[in-house]
């Protein structure tokens, strides 16, 4: 085992990071909010398919409808991932205040136990969570808030320590020597620039190098969108990069899903649900192939060495959002291949510490969007990360 660890750092094509979602326990305000008992597997398992060839429900196979909270079920998921040639997982973090966090059970398990070995590294998932119900014609009718995201200067101090532990774990995967946070919705942040400032200053007054932040950030600002830009084919401008890694920030994560979608549906297609959206407050179903989707997922963004590109292997929000629902049809591990090798081709004169592919995501079964086996294709999505990234000739 130690060997192939040796291998998966150092002897990878990429450093492959997979974002993983902790919501497969209950919680007591889970319970509250949606049903007793509830977890992700509640909306998977519920999936009905929208149209012919629709394929749901999808249902895990190797570790079944898991309980995070079974260690067992932890140290088979790296294993697996191991063996494919993910580097470690990126654990979605609900931290909302000092006094306030969610599904943290399965990391904190993870971190004090020391099992599995197995790299990791943390991703806040600073937003609020709402409940919003749905008219049959998709408009929403009411927003509640459940619980909001704090930001204060007290509140960041804490949180600093309370992952302090984490960082200085021997597992914790680091950049240029510093231990990586990614964050949601760095906008969100109130004088974010101050906010990073004050973690470099705890990080080397704690014996750190310092943090590696790594902003989230789509390729396409839909909020950009306008009706006239939408019949040109228009697709706004890219991110503004400098003034992101002003902020303070060594890396963006680049999300290229949305612009790819924008780009292979139709004008007309497109403008309809664009409309809805803006004008009626409408969400409609949006479908799209993922042979089409992989030719626009990256551009040549994705080659400068401060961008970390994310692989998306398929998309399916239906368990969750029903016939509002973004879905890629005929996902399959062949294509997903396809697109690792266009990735793989943009990071290749990068260092290799840079390297950095975000795998969105290892098990977020509630969008369509995972890698861990299915009674339908196996271990084919891992079999294909194998082939694709692991160096036989080492």
């Amino acid at each position: 085992m130690e060997i192939f660890y040796e291998r998966n750092r150092y002897g990878m094509r990429a450093r492959v990071i997979a974002f993983y979602l902790p919501q497969y326990h209950p919680i007591p305000e889970n319970d509250k909010w949606w049903g007793k008992g509830f977890t992700e597997w509640t909306n998977v398992a519920k999936a009905k398919p929208l149209f012919p060839g629709h394929f749901q429900p999808k249902i895990p196979a190797d570790l079944g409808f898991y309980d995070l909270r079974i260690p067992e079920v932890r140290i088979a998921q790296a294993e697996l991932a191991r063996k494919a040639g993910i580097e470690g997982f990126c654990y979605y973090h609900y931290w909302f205040s000092s006094d306030k966090q969610l599904l943290q059970r399965p990391f904190e398990e993870v971190l004090h136990s020391g099992e599995p070995d197995f790299p990791f590294c943390l991703c806040w998932a600073n937003h609020d969570w709402y409940n919003k119900t749905w008219s049959d014609g998709g408009i929403v009718v009411e927003q509640k808030l459940l619980i909001k995201q704090e930001y204060n200067h007290n509140d960041y101090v804490a949180h600093f320590h309370h992952l302090l532990p984490a960082f200085r774990d021997k597992r914790y995967i680091t950049c240029d020597g510093k231990p990586i946070f990614v964050i949601w919705h760095y906008e969100d942040i109130p004088n974010v620039r101050e906010f990073i400032s004050l973690w470099q200053d705890l990080a080397v007054n704690n014996g750190l190098k310092g943090i590696y932040f790594v902003a989230n950030c789509f390729a396409m600002d839909v909020k950009q969108l306008t009706i006239s830009s939408v019949l040109r084919k228009e697709v706004p401008p890219s991110p503004d990069y400098n003034r992101i890694l002003d902020l303070g920030f060594d890396a963006i994560n680049l999300k290229g899903a949305r612009r790819a979608e924008f780009l292979v549906q139709s004008r007309l297609k497109y403008l309809m649900r664009f409309i809805n959206r803006k004008v009626f407050r409408k969400e409609t179903l949006s479908i799209c192939h993922q042979k089409d989707i992989n030719k626009y997922l990256f551009n040549e963004d994705d080659r400068k060495e401060f961008v970390f590109p994310t692989l998306f292997p398929n998309w399916d929000h239906s368990p969750r959002s029903g016939k509002r629902a973004r879905i890629y049809v005929d996902s399959t591990p062949e294509h997903f291949g396809e697109q690792i090798d266009i990735a793989l081709s943009l990071i290749q004169n990068k260092e290799d510490e840079h390297k950095i592919l975000f795998l969105q995501s290892w098990n977020e079964w509630g969008e369509g969007n995972y890698v861990e086996p299915d009674i339908r294709y196996g271990h084919g999505y891992l079999d294909v990360l194998a082939e694709k990234l692991i160096d036989h000739t080492l």
